[in-house]
């Protein structure tokens, strides 16, 4: 043996030297350290998601979210560091949601009214799935619209990406020739918003029956009227 590789096997099983096995195994540990915090922190923001859904986001509590995962106060609050945080996690969360199952189906459809369409048509499906419990969007709006601060902010910056996603792809329509070429994006998208805000006021509050078909009926009614 070499007096270089002498030096390197000495060096690597010197005291404060972890030996290359036991360097590996403590990174697979704090691998599933890290894992696993992970996991706890997406449990619990599914947890608080459901809970939001029902109270609002400012209903959230540390204490009711901790009893509902069996965890410590301190253990929750952990993860996040304030109360501002889990509530603009439950955002995002609600927000990547809501991005899978309306706005990802319907980029799978031809540009134009078919994209359109399967656009609203999800929007639908994933409002009318939520009339038992609640709409984070709606109920964020009314209880942060005069409330500056960073969760009124991720959730403008969560609406105002659909919004704009929306009138983009009004526009798509209107440049397939799909709608007629004088056509406003944003007052179409306007307009196509407050169908899903009346469908809310109407079948959630009012517990009015044929809010949806009402709906549907609208949406029908402001393609008729912008037809090319």
């Amino acid at each position: 043996m070499t007096k270089n590789s002498t030096t390197v096997r000495f060096i690597l099983t010197m005291p404060g030297n972890p030996s290359p096995t036991r360097s590996s195994a403590s990174a697979a540990r704090r691998a599933r350290v890290l894992v696993k915090g992970q996991q706890t922190k997406a449990a619990i923001v599914d947890a608080a998601l459901h809970m939001a859904s029902r109270v609002g986001l400012e209903g959230l509590s540390i204490g009711a979210l901790a009893e509902a995962m069996e965890m410590s106060k301190s253990g929750v609050f952990a993860h996040f560091g304030s109360r501002d945080e889990l509530q603009i996690s439950v955002v995002r969360e609600y927000y990547a949601r809501f991005e899978q199952e309306v706005f990802q189906p319907a980029m799978a459809e031809l540009r134009g009214l078919p994209r359109l369409r399967s656009l609203f048509e999800h929007w639908m499906r994933f409002t009318s799935a939520e009339l038992d419990s609640g709409c984070i969007f709606i109920s964020g709006a009314v209880e942060f619209d005069d409330r500056p601060g960073p969760v009124r902010d991720a959730l403008i910056a969560a609406v105002s990406a659909w919004m704009e996603a929306m009138e983009r792809a009004v526009a798509q329509a209107r440049n397939e020739g799909h709608l007629a070429a004088g056509i406003d994006e944003r007052q179409v998208t306007f307009e196509i918003h407050g169908l899903i805000l009346v469908l809310h006021y109407e079948a959630r509050f009012l517990k009015r029956p044929g809010a949806m078909e009402r709906a549907i009926q609208g949406f029908h009614n402001i393609l008729a009227h912008n037809r090319a």
